[in-house]
């Protein structure tokens, strides 16, 4: 029978060496010290335990404690065990300098992050135990690629309830964000010989840099006043759209131009690509519906836990056409990339109905706070004219030409987070660039948002 302090102590790994056991522990402990890969206060192991765990006699680990208590590298007091001394520690001179991380902004109005201070984590809590109690054991292994059957299953009812989407769960796979998706995406559609996707004229460079690391071009498609017209170029494969809300500029695609861009699938064989990484949030009408239920066939749909709850999950998902699910999971190599205990306690979020009361309050926080910036602006910036506030958690305002630059450098003084409209355009894009900054009013926390508007207003024309 093992000894009762065998499974209570704490790891420490060390390489005594030197004429003696006594004087390489020593040393060895002292260097661990000097260099800082032991820190002050860090708990050793009891005598006990360092001399099981290295094979030597006990009275070896005591006293060469005692002597480093002594030279003042450690402390030992009764009750607290041994510690490594409170002392300045000397780094190796070889040690480069590592560089300071960029200085965060007092209010950060750059989109792409809710309100993360709004996370409901007493509900995710709760969520948890119960997902982690019902979990059977084999929950717990490599299972299966696609993701969690309990995840895949709840997905498959609420986008068919909330958005539209056709599909069962055998088409549903998990993903760890939506970029991990897009990155499947690209290297099935490099493999099955596709060599072009259109993209839209302003967008995240993120996702066209993904698909040009995988070896294919992107080309932009045009844009005039009604949005993206999805007048696809000759040889493209493939084209990905954020129809229900373009990111950054706003507004959806027409009704018309979403059954053309599908028709042009149907056509050519090519697949779209749906970004739908907002479409919870719509605040004016009902939501723009899935451009997926026009044909399953031909659309992808990908959607993401990131701005309905935090990106910090990694939990994103797709639903694919028939043929497609089996080329992606052998493309990741049939391992799911997702937490499990994430997908279980999202799959329980949702079918408990805490995820659709979670979005309805957060659509209410957020619908304030949009219109607090428009009156915002109205009343102290009337030369500037907000767009896109239908849906979603950002806005475009539209600036007099030749003052975007200088509005971002304004906001910069005022240690304000704020991206230009620039930033977002693709380098072939031909339409008429726009002066204009992208405010996402979902990131900072209620208790900072009238501080925000403050410091945008101040660096507004």
């Amino acid at each position: 029978m093992a000894n009762p302090w065998a499974t209570l102590g704490i790891d420490l790994h060390l390489e005594p060496a030197g004429p003696g056991l006594r004087r390489g522990l020593t040393d060895a402990l002292r260097e661990a010290v000097r260099t800082g890969r032991l820190t002050p206060g860090t708990r050793l192991p009891s005598s006990r335990t360092l001399a099981a765990d290295l094979g030597i006699a006990r009275n070896t680990v005591a006293e060469a404690y005692a002597d480093l208590v002594a030279e003042g590298w450690l402390t030992a007091r009764q009750g607290s065990g041994t510690r490594v001394a409170d002392r300045a520690v000397v780094p190796p001179a070889d040690t480069a300098p590592r560089p300071r991380a960029p200085a965060r902004p007092a209010y950060d109005l750059r989109p792409g992050s809710p309100d993360l201070a709004s996370f409901p984590r007493a509900e995710w809590l709760r969520a948890a135990r119960r997902a982690l109690t019902a979990a059977p054991n084999d929950a717990l292994g490599y299972g299966d690629p696609r993701g969690r059957p309990e995840l895949r299953g709840a997905l498959a009812d609420y986008l068919a309830r909330a958005r539209g989407v056709r599909a069962d769960a055998e088409r549903v796979l998990i993903c760890g964000g939506f970029a991990h998706g897009l990155t499947l995406l690209a290297a099935v559609l490099r493999a099955r010989g596709v060599h072009t996707v259109a993209v839209e004229s302003y967008g995240l460079h993120v996702h066209r840099d993904l698909l040009t690391a995988a070896g294919l071009r992107t080309v932009p498609l045009p844009l005039d006043a009604h949005g993206t017209d999805p007048d696809v170029p000759p040889g493209t494969g493939a084209v990905l759209l954020t129809p229900a809300h373009q990111f950054p500029l706003g507004m959806p695609v027409h009704p018309d131009r979403r059954a053309a861009v599908v028709d042009w699938a149907r056509r050519t064989g090519g697949l779209v690509l749906e970004d739908d990484y907002d479409g919870e949030f719509r605040y004016d009408r009902q939501p723009v519906g899935a451009l997926q239920g026009l044909d399953p066939d031909r659309v992808v749909h990908l959607g993401t836990a990131s701005k309905s709850l935090a990106p910090g999950l990694r939990l994103a998902w797709m639903v694919l056409p028939p043929g497609l699910a089996d080329d992606i999971t052998a493309t990741r190599g049939g391992m799911d990339t997702s937490g499990v205990l994430d997908q279980l306690t999202l799959a329980e979020f949702l079918t408990s109905g805490a995820y659709d009361r979670h979005v309805r309050s957060a659509r209410l926080r957020y619908r304030r706070r949009r219109d607090a910036l428009v009156a915002h602006v109205a009343a102290h910036n009337p030369e500037v004219r907000v767009t896109g506030i239908a849906a979603g958690l950002h806005a475009v305002l539209r600036l007099p030409p030749g003052t975007e630059q200088s509005v971002v450098r304004a906001a910069a003084w005022q240690s304000l987070g704020l991206h230009g409209l620039s930033v977002f355009r693709h380098p072939d894009a031909t339409a008429d660039p726009m002066d204009a900054v992208v405010v996402g009013y979902g990131t900072p926390p209620d208790h900072a948002w009238a501080g925000a508007l403050e410091a945008l207003g101040r660096t507004l024309p």
